[in-house]
């Protein structure tokens, strides 16, 4: 039995997963964005390198020819190098815009918008030596140790291999030119870091994917964890019962005393009941006492027979007044007519003066026409 309770086999609550994610317990993966990042820096710069350093050189040649010039008061050199400066910058802001817009992207696509304030304060705990030697020797962490392995023997490869496949081309650039040299260098360069970014991307797709898998594991939860997630939420089982059997005896004890005062109870014939009471003195429309459907519409009619109280079958009445009011609350207008015709038969039943009952239909018509 203790087996079974402690065995986590119920699926994370929405609760649950809302819980971890609000202390920063989120499937992702940390290599996926290094990856892409890399991935779109070696595009950016196959792409943007020849201007980037195209305007390095003329950079550099510039400040050389700006600090020759020895005529040029200081002001002027420093207004000419800020503006080599920035038109050197300016080169270089694909590239870094490119890689700012990836990571933001990235770190979004795997997490979401999450905002945790709290993990920028300190915590000691996280320079404890005996939790951190316990972090290490976690299965997360030899998992983590095992994939950056592989990860370093297939970067190994991919860069031995295009070594291997280049190799007479390396040898025949003895023989050539310096600009061919720097033009097969770059090229090669180039290629290799794009062949290990994707390499790199691939694999952090495969530890993203168990990343997710061991957070849906990680979450999954016990039959404790189950009930008592439920009394946190829902609030405890016997407490809600307790509530209820105390709700269920005052409404008992409010019958008890509403319905004796009632003139009529309107019934469905069996399913529902409403008690109604009007006093053309007092009230200005007839007032819902008590109203109830199954085991408390019987509870009204057994009061209603044990007090004298006639009992009325008006089906559409009795559903318009269930659905419409409120106990204690006055009929609405278009019950009006309905309503007068129940108590001129209770009038006659209980053999009211005639004048009574005229200046009660009266009265209820006005109401109704007003």
């Amino acid at each position: 039995m203790a087996e079974s309770a402690g065995e986590k086999k119920h699926e994370a609550t929405d609760y649950r997963r809302w819980r971890a994610r609000e202390e920063g317990n989120v499937p992702r993966s940390q290599d996926l964005g290094s990856s892409v990042l890399l991935l779109i820096g070696v595009i950016l710069l196959d792409n943007y390198g020849g201007q980037i350093g195209t305007a390095m050189l003329q950079l550099i040649k510039d400040l050389d020819e700006t600090v020759s010039i020895t005529k040029a008061s200081s002001r002027d050199e420093t207004s000419v190098i800020l503006r080599q400066v920035i038109q050197a910058s300016v080169s270089v802001l694909p590239l870094m815009a490119g890689l700012v817009v990836t990571s933001l992207v990235v770190h979004f696509a795997q997490v979401g918008p999450l905002w945790l304030p709290q993990k920028l304060g300190f915590d000691i705990q996280r320079i404890d030596p005996i939790q951190g030697f316990q972090r290490l020797l976690s299965i997360a962490n030899v998992a983590r140790l095992g994939f950056g392995l592989i990860k370093i023997a297939l970067v190994t490869g991919i860069l031995l291999l295009g070594v291997w496949f280049r190799w007479n081309e390396i040898l025949a650039l003895s023989s050539a030119d310096l600009s061919t040299v720097g033009k097969f260098l770059w090229a090669t360069m180039m290629e290799l870091c794009r062949n290990v970014a994707i390499a790199l991307v691939a694999l952090s797709v495969v530890d993203l994917a168990f990343q997710r898998w061991k957070y849906n594991e990680d979450l999954r939860m016990t039959d404790e964890e189950l009930r008592e997630e439920y009394k946190m939420t829902q609030g405890d089982p016997h407490t809600k019962s307790r509530r209820r059997q105390v709700q269920r005896e005052l409404a008992q004890q409010r019958l008890a005393v509403d319905v004796p005062k009632a003139d009529v109870v309107v019934t469905n014939p069996t399913e529902l009941a409403v008690a109604l009471k009007y006093d053309p003195k007092t009230m200005k429309a007839p007032i819902v006492l008590a109203k109830g459907a199954d085991l408390v519409a019987a509870k009204i009619r057994r009061i209603a027979l044990e007090n004298g109280i006639p009992i009325v079958e008006r089906k559409p009445l009795a559903q318009a007044l269930f659905k419409q009011v409120d106990i204690g609350k006055p009929i609405p207008t278009s019950e009006y007519s309905a309503v007068a015709e129940v108590l001129k038969y209770v009038y006659e039943v209980k053999g009211r003066s005639i004048d009574e009952l005229t200046e009660t239909l009266k009265e209820t018509k006005r109401k109704a026409a007003g």
